[in-house]
């Protein structure tokens, strides 16, 4: 036996760190992928040392079953993970990890497909194995796809709003994915550090504004307005510098930068080294490309996915 399943990354556009807090945010999936397939083994395998972390998703999803009371069958597995999303960039690997592990080891073991709620709703679960306290926008962004608005409402409720129109041509075929480097920090350590930037009051304060920007740059999408578009990723990047989320090294890469365009940190950000993904709006393509080239500075175009979770 022999099951597959491929889950692409996901980009927060707005709502970084906001969203951990009940704000909005505005999340698209991309064309990365990762590809999660399991096999059944006749016997153990010599190497015995599994991942802790499939066996702790493999545990997990036969838990769920016997509670549930389905039907299934334990078995010796294999594994083999290949994927295009970088780790640990702020694009969602784990989330894509989660999502399609947990639906290729329900279909392994109980013989059968699994609806993407339940999925998804058993990969928030596996992603707080992985992160302090995820919002669960990753998770839900890689198992459905598309663009949404996200909101947690709660600890037990989630508001996902899939909009009703894509993000237009004359954005999103400027839009790259710029790589200043893995962070140093993970992002629960990330969401973390966020407390203890400054006061409760002045946090407060920019999540809010965060919040406008998020609806701002929703409105800039389904009316195809690239001005608007623009000074929402600049005011997102400064808000983003102002809950220290932003490396010194990061604020120097977008600074070098804005001659070709505007952009920001996308995902929970870096303090100390690198910051992740940077989302940029390229006015000048062919000028972003040589420099990105000529200064090995690895980037993609971004590409939005519409598919989420599917069964290869």
């Amino acid at each position: 036996m022999k099951i597959s399943y491929s889950a692409p990354a996901k980009v927060i556009l707005s709502g970084e760190h906001a969203v951990v807090y009940g704000k909005p945010a505005l999340v698209s999936a991309i064309n990365l992928r990762l590809k999660f397939t399991v096999t059944n083994l006749a016997r153990p395998r010599q190497d015995s040392n599994l991942d802790k972390g499939i066996l702790f998703i493999s545990n997990k999803v036969k838990n769920f079953l016997k509670e549930q009371r389905i039907q299934f069958v334990d078995k010796l597995f294999d594994y083999k993970i290949e994927s295009e999303i970088p780790i640990g960039r702020g694009l969602g690997s784990s989330a894509a990890l989660s999502v399609a592990s947990v639906a290729a080891f329900l279909e392994f073991y109980a013989g059968r497909q699994f609806d993407k709620e339940l999925i998804n709703k058993m990969s928030f679960e596996i992603e707080k194995y992985f992160h302090k306290s995820p919002s669960g926008v990753d998770n839900s962004a890689v198992c459905f796809g598309g663009i949404f608005i996200y909101r947690k409402t709660s600890s037990l409720s989630k508001n996902i709003n899939n909009l009703d129109f894509k993000i237009p041509k004359n954005i999103d075929e400027k839009l790259f994915l710029i790589d200043s480097g893995k962070p140093k920090e993970t992002t629960g350590e990330m969401v973390e550090s966020v407390k203890s930037v400054k006061s409760v009051e002045s946090v407060n304060d920019i999540l809010n504004k965060i919040e406008l920007e998020t609806k701002n740059i929703e409105v800039a999408i389904k009316n195809q307005d690239i001005n608007l578009f623009k000074d929402c990723l600049v005011n997102n990047e400064r808000l983003l510098e102002e809950l220290g989320v932003v490396s010194e090294k990061t604020k120097e890469l977008l600074f070098s930068l804005h001659k070709f365009g505007v952009g920001k940190v996308t995902g929970a950000g870096g303090r100390e080294t690198n910051s992740g993904f940077i989302l940029f709006f390229a006015e000048n393509k062919k000028g972003l490309n040589d420099y990105l080239i000529n200064n090995k500075i690895n980037y993609c175009q971004f590409i939005p996915d519409y598919q989420g979770l599917i069964c290869i």
